[in-house]
């Protein structure tokens, strides 16, 4: 578990540097560009990151035994209403330093806490390994930074390091998140979708699971694509040429179990 928390760290390292490299100098017309979120321009995605890392560090203080100004902290939604109210120029800026400063205190982390530490994310029944909310914090990152990166350039893709790790976290420590954010009822009959070395379940709920077995369908094209396909973010538009799902389900069905959000 220790090297999956390492690289996944390193993954959020690498992502943040990638997206420093776009956000800085971006202009008051880019930031308020259409994002890949249907109803967030540029800017609006930066406020959610931003915001999103600042919730995401108190957690982890917490966790950690900081609990010196705890009660100085803010509550959810005054962190979401301060980050909303900013101009898109300091939206875009405060991004850059909240998300850089919870990768420096991921980063920060001794071998024994990366192994040990238990956070309470708040919406769980009990605190979880630090592995789960590094896996959604990657995840976020990930296709949230795509969302503000293909409003800048239509031909935006994840990173294959990023890509591959998602996989390995909605096999494991995000096992639970397709099946609040697939939409199995959509289809009429059970799908296993071989996509690569793992096959999608789709039948009473939804799941990815390591291995191939009794494939009902098959998903042809890179690993990111499937990644994006999962997060509501493979439409016609953004779709690269090549991409080709054969057997029991079709791509535009599947886009119906994977509305995103």
């Amino acid at each position: 578990m220790t090297s999956l928390v390492d690289e996944t760290i390193a993954e959020l390292r690498a992502n943040h540097d990638r997206l420093r490299a776009v956000v800085e100098g971006l202009t008051d017309d880019q930031l308020a560009a259409q994002s890949g979120a249907e109803k967030w321009t540029v800017a609006d995605v930066l406020s959610h990151l931003g915001s999103g890392a600042e919730i995401a560090r108190y957690s982890l203080l917490t966790a950690l035994g900081d609990d010196g100004s705890a009660s100085d902290r803010p509550t959810n939604q005054d962190v979401w209403d301060r980050w909303n109210a900013l101009p898109a120029t300091e939206q875009a800026s405060g991004f850059l330093e909240s998300d850089g400063r919870l990768v420096e205190l991921y980063e920060s982390l001794t071998p024994e806490q990366r192994e040990t530490t238990m956070v309470d994310l708040g919406f769980l029944p009990a605190p979880v390994p630090l592995t789960t909310p590094l896996a959604m914090r990657l995840n976020e990152q990930t296709l949230h930074g795509w969302d503000a990166r293909v409003g800048l350039d239509p031909t935006a893709v994840l990173s294959d390091e990023a890509a591959d790790l998602v996989v390995r976290h909605y096999t494991g420590s995000m096992a639970f998140m397709l099946g609040f954010t697939g939409k199995a009822d959509k289809l009429d009959e059970d799908v296993r979708l071989t996509i690569g070395d793992h096959t999608l379940v789709v039948d009473d709920s939804v799941a990815l699971v390591e291995g191939v077995d009794a494939p009902t369908a098959t998903f042809a094209g890179p690993r990111e694509a499937a990644v994006r396909l999962l997060a509501g973010r493979l439409k016609p538009e953004n779709t690269p040429a090549g991409i080709e799902v054969t057997g029991n389900v079709t791509l535009e069905e599947l886009r119906r179990v994977f509305p995103g959000y």
